[in-house]
């Protein structure tokens, strides 16, 4: 919770913070608090009544459907919900190719870290085109 609604949430805290304040100007932050809480409770009797009207209309599609002997299942037999499987890109080609210091051919395709023992070699001077796979 932040440190205002702490503050003005709590009794002592609230009298603590506003104690510099006049009368005059603790009555016009209540006229705007009180603003406030009627502007909230406009907005949750709007949401109500919004609700109230989805759920009259769902009662009445219910209605129709089992006078008309309707199932949802019927409803959603045509268009199967189906979930498209993601496809897996295919890996990147090598790009590069370095022997390391056992012997071993180690690739890297450009992207991601670079592979140690080609990070070795550049800072030994080499230059990276030596390494391009052709």
């Amino acid at each position: 919770m932040s440190d205002f609604l702490d503050i003005l949430t709590h009794g002592r805290r609230l009298k603590a913070a506003v104690k510099e304040l006049s009368v005059s100007e603790l009555e016009e932050v209540q006229k705007k608090l009180e603003k406030v809480i009627s502007d909230r409770r406009e907005e949750e009797a709007e949401l109500q009544k919004l609700e109230a009207e989805k759920q009259r209309k769902i009662a009445e599609l219910k209605k129709a459907m089992a006078d008309a002997g309707i199932g949802v299942d019927e409803l959603v037999e045509g268009t199967p919900v189906t979930v498209k499987p993601k496809r897996k890109r295919a890996p990147k080609p090598a790009k590069y190719a370095i022997i390391d210091k056992n012997g071993e051919r180690i690739t890297w395709t450009g992207q991601g870290r670079m592979p140690n023992a080609l990070k070795d070699a550049l800072e030994r001077g080499d230059k990276i085109e030596k390494y391009l796979i052709k």
